[in-house]
């Protein structure tokens, strides 16, 4: 099936993906963008054969101006922008407020236009934090703990949003077909400089920026992967996704098993990437004074496995390679000029 679908957030890393999808596969895509003086032309660079079959439109997500345009003719809504930040800001408030506003903006406006399919890209930050340290597998029927101390703003904004999301659908829409996608750490292929805040430890370890490897590990899924999830779930029967979630996750990896990776197969390109591990005293160190080294200092040595066997059960997902991920990443970084060797 093809149809007309709104995918939010169009520069971004997942959203970008999910359009590349899409318009292979004979979607009318409509998508928005902050700016579209500064962004149309960088789409249209991208998909230079698209013509009609892609619109631009600007809209924030904390204005209403846009959205009614963006959304007019919709079947189908993909609502993937989200503010994700490296560090972590010194307000809370400014990934909550628009985490949060701009998913119930965008799902009033699709309501209004008519749109009975509505995905949400949320985030595995929503499912596996604030947990005890003895939890270490985690799926969809999981969710983040607010109350922990150690939550940070960006787990809180991706789990507000989505249970914002959750109440305004059952309240509002209830006949409307809603899921969320939670994708966990998302690698893979980048296609310019505008890079997510998950891709940037795999290009500090090939700067040789990281000179030490922390202890940390996170599931990983591919952004290929994370946006054929998208579209499984935009074409999926209604009643197949509707108040659905499905966690988004491929395999577990420690920033160790990454690091072996790039030194295995990338020959003289992984000469920077570090072999020894960091002293978590020293990562905690640094977390005082750096902020987005705080927003890992709290998950040293946990080990969190999300499952993504539900989406593989009900959609047919499948997953490339984690190691086929990391290297793609890294070789696309060099192939972008990101990373000069």
């Amino acid at each position: 099936m093809a149809g007309t679908v709104l995918v939010t957030g169009g520069t971004g890393y997942i959203a970008g993906e999910v359009i590349d999808q899409l318009l292979d596969k004979g979607w009318c895509v409509r998508t928005t963008v902050r700016s579209k003086a500064k962004s149309e032309a960088r789409l249209r660079g991208r998909w230079p054969g698209a013509g009609d079959q892609l619109y631009v439109f600007e809209a924030d997500l904390m204005s209403d101006a846009g959205w009614d345009l963006a959304n007019e003719g919709c079947t189908h809504v993909a609502h993937v922008a989200s503010p994700f930040p490296v560090g972590v800001p010194r307000d809370e408030n400014e990934l909550i407020v628009p985490a949060r506003e701009g998913t119930l903006r965008a799902l009033r406006f699709a309501q209004a236009a008519g749109v009975q399919h509505f995905v949400q890209t949320s985030s595995s930050a929503a499912i596996a934090y604030g947990h005890p340290a003895s939890k270490t597998a985690f799926d969809e029927a999981d969710w983040t703990n607010l109350s922990a101390p150690e939550v940070q703003p960006y787990v809180k904004s991706k789990t507000i949003a989505e249970r914002a999301a959750r109440d305004w659908v059952a309240e509002n829409a209830p006949e409307m077909a809603f899921c969320s996608v939670n994708p966990v750490a998302v690698l893979g292929p980048v296609v310019n400089d505008d890079l997510s805040a998950s891709i940037e430890f795999v290009r500090r370890f090939l700067t040789g920026e990281i000179p030490a490897i922390p202890r940390v590990g996170f599931t990983v899924v591919d952004v290929r992967d994370v946006a054929s999830l998208h579209v499984l779930a935009l074409e999926a029967p209604a009643d197949k996704i509707r108040d659905e979630r499905f966690a988004c996750a491929a395999e577990f990896m420690w920033m160790e098993d990454i690091a072996q990776v790039l030194r295995q197969h990338m020959g003289e390109d992984a000469r920077k990437v570090p072999s020894r591990r960091m002293p978590t005293l020293v990562l905690k160190l640094t977390a005082l004074f750096s902020r987005d080294i705080r927003q890992i200092a709290g998950e040293v040595g946990k080990r969190k496995v999300v499952s993504g066997q539900h989406a593989k059960d009900l959609l047919g997902w499948t997953t490339l390679p984690v190691e086929q991920t990391v290297l793609d990443t890294a070789r696309s970084l060099i192939a972008q000029g990101v990373v000069r060797l």
